[in-house]
């Protein structure tokens, strides 16, 4: 069977924050794209976290709701994220989804962010090779 990399089902038109938006602006984008989570990225466009739902939760844990302002999207952010090339296959993208709790892995290429894969992604990957192994067997 052919390499099917990451790159070929990968999210390339994404949402993307910076470290300097505003907490509640990435909110409001998140629910508006009906996503739950993006990559954060410097004015370079490399990668410096990644926002999620989970993430943006923190501000009603830690109280800061009854405050005032909640502050940047790098105060919430995870920092530690894992990126992939866009010409690793889809294979090894599919087991680390099955062994860590990620939704959404950002695909970088010369350090900058240039799409994003998820489960979904990958599904649609399955999806693709089973209507390849049907159109070529013998009915």
């Amino acid at each position: 069977m052919e390499k099917i990399c990451v790159g070929d089902f990968m999210t390339k038109e994404l949402v993307v924050f910076t470290p300097e938006m505003d907490i509640y602006t990435a909110i409001d984008e998140l629910i508006k794209a009906g996503i739950s989570g993006a990559p954060v990225v410097d004015n370079e466009g490399k990668l410096t976290g990644i926002i999620s739902q989970k993430d943006c939760l923190r501000i009603l844990a830690n109280g800061v709701f009854h405050d005032a302002p909640a502050g940047p999207v790098s105060e919430y952010m995870t920092e530690a994220v894992m990126s992939i090339s866009p010409e690793m296959d889809i294979f090894t993208v599919a087991n680390l989804f099955l062994n860590n709790v990620y939704r959404r892995i950002p695909i970088v290429e010369n350090e900058v962010v240039v799409g994003q894969i998820s489960r979904r992604d990958v599904l649609r990957a399955i999806q693709y090779m089973s209507e390849k192994v049907k159109a070529q067997s013998p009915d």
